[in-house]
């Protein structure tokens, strides 16, 4: 009875009282294995696992669209808006297009791996950890140390080990696109005919390289590191954010994004350059394996500073034009 009334407390965030004297029990606490709830009552967290990055890509991606369409952060762009229209050799029809499919395909394949995935269950953490004090732990680790550790720190750890995966898998395999020339030109040049990128192109690829790079990748990363449907949604929706977010053209102040990773919008844009198409590799996280591999740009200060004298001179254009436009109205309603 005692064993059963913990189970039901195992979503609580603090220990239940009584964890403390199961833990220094000799005897093994009994449990009760049942399946986990989901995180919404209507929907399987395994398929909010696959719709959640989708409803984000989207919804992020609108945000910026609505920024660019209604000018709203002009003096933050990295590029001209002209220079986009100009550079740019894909068309946001051909862009849609293709992120609607490979948002297809990695839903297919995510069935597929939810259908072979064994139930969702809980109830096993109580035995766990008793094990874990009994036979492993020092004493100087306390009960609540141990709960916390295990019950949080353990999903933060295999959280940060997946980000580690996926940073490595995209890392090689963006960097291997590049070096051979026919799978460059087969597949991954598709990507690069945003020179300019902008948020609704960030899984703008050939379908064999979205289901490598990114499906395959990001599901390889859950399943070695065991992450249960409630932990992949949030790697998932977390890693789509970031991606739409580097593809962004934007160098905002108040994006956090942008503060707390180096690989950002204005790293990953000197990838998108002629100048700069072999370095900066890194994707979508951390910069590490530029740093070890020597593949990092290293004149990433100068680009900077250059294109925020190019914003800026764009963006008092674009003040003087808006004024302009302006009094012109006023001068309209007077007549």
């Amino acid at each position: 009875m005692v064993a059963s009334m913990l189970n039901d407390k195992l979503a609580g965030f603090a220990p239940p009282s009584n964890f403390s004297n199961i833990m220094a029990s000799d005897l093994a606490p009994v449990v009760f294995i049942k399946e986990k709830e989901n995180f919404l009552p209507f929907i399987s967290d395994g398929i909010l696992a696959l719709l959640s990055p989708i409803v984000a890509y989207w919804t992020y991606s609108m945000i910026f669209h609505l920024i660019d369409v209604y000018e709203l952060a002009e003096k933050y762009r990295i590029h001209p808006s002209e220079e986009e229209q100009a550079r740019n050799k894909a068309s946001l029809s051909e862009v849609v297009k293709d992120v609607l499919f490979q948002h297809l395909v990695q839903t297919c394949v995510g069935l597929v791996v939810i259908h072979l995935d064994p139930p969702q269950t809980t109830g096993h953490e109580i035995d766990v950890m008793w094990r874990l004090r009994k036979y492993h732990l020092p004493s100087y680790v306390s009960d609540e140390m141990l709960w916390y550790g295990y019950m949080y720190g353990w999903t933060v750890l295999r959280i940060c080990i997946a980000i580690g995966i996926i940073d490595s898998w995209q890392y090689w395999l963006h960097r291997f696109m590049h070096i051979n020339k026919t799978l460059y030109r087969r597949f991954h040049s598709r990507h690069h005919r945003l020179y300019v990128p902008f948020a609704f192109g960030a899984l703008y690829n050939d379908p064999v390289e979205g289901f490598l790079l990114d499906t395959l990748g990001t599901g390889v990363a859950s399943l070695a590191t065991r992450l249960s449907h409630k932990e992949a949604v949030f790697l998932y929706t977390f890693a789509t954010l970031k991606t739409v977010d580097d593809h962004c053209g934007y160098r905002l102040p108040f994006d956090l994004f942008q503060i707390l990773f180096p690989n950002n919008a204005l790293y990953h844009d000197i990838h998108h350059q002629t100048w700069g198409i072999k370095s900066n590799f890194s994707q979508p996280f951390f910069t590490i394996w530029d740093k070890l591999s020597d593949t990092d740009y290293k004149f990433i200060d100068e680009y900077k500073s250059m294109q925020k004298h190019i914003t800026l001179t764009k963006y008092r254009e674009f003040l003087e034009t808006k004024k302009k436009k302006r009094g012109g109205e006023k001068v309209e309603k007077m007549d």
